[in-house]
Parts: structure tokens; sequence; C-alpha cells
């Protein structure tokens, strides 16, 4: 199976990029579950939360700190949001790449 988050990332797959860097790549969620609803994914393949290993503390680390960069530029941070991140099929991941959904709402106070 062909990983569509990393056709996103080699620019084979198109996506509404909001977020990108030379370790993260971020975009809107195709089937949105909140007003702002976001994917975070690093751009190394990793599958799931499952397959990180010691070498990718750092990146595990910039992936948060892209998602409060992130949550800055679209007028949520101070008001709150949610970090959501599914591990396996069992755990409802849908897509074997590790990633964060960002979601909020901006009229929510």
């Amino acid at each position: 199976m062909e990983c569509i988050f990393c056709k996103i990332i080699n620019k084979e797959a198109s996506a509404d990029i909001v977020y990108e860097d030379d370790k993260v790549i971020a975009f809107k969620d195709i089937k949105p579950k909140a007003p702002i609803h976001l994917l975070i994914v690093p751009k190394k393949h990793i599958n799931s939360v499952n397959e990180i290993n010691s070498e990718d503390k750092d990146l595990v680390g910039e992936i948060f700190l892209v998602a409060k960069k992130i949550a800055q530029d679209f007028g949520i941070k101070e008001i709150g949001y949610n970090l959501l991140i599914n591990v396996g099929q069992g755990g409802g991941q849908e897509i074997p790449h590790l990633h964060i959904h960002l979601m909020g709402d901006k009229d929510k106070n």
C-alpha cells in the first residue's frame, strides 16, 4: 500500500497545505470534524506511535511545537484546541503514517 501522506510530502498528491518546513508538513483534513481540522505529519515515514524510537524524540517534539505555532496562526491558541493521535487500526488510525489531528473552533469563546 502506498502512503497518501508520503505522496503529499513528495508533491505527488494534492493537499491544502497550511505549514511546511524540512521536517514537518501540515494540511487540512479532507473530512473535517471541526471548523479547524488539520493534520500535522512528520516527513519521515513512521507508521504510528508504536514505531517511534529514541532517534525520533527530537522530531516528535518538533511536531508538537508546530502544533502550537499553527494554533497561534489560526487564532485558537488562547481559547483552546484538541490534539489527537490515533494509534493502530483498533485505535482509529486510518492512514499508517504518524500524524496529529489539530482541531478547534475560532468561534468558541
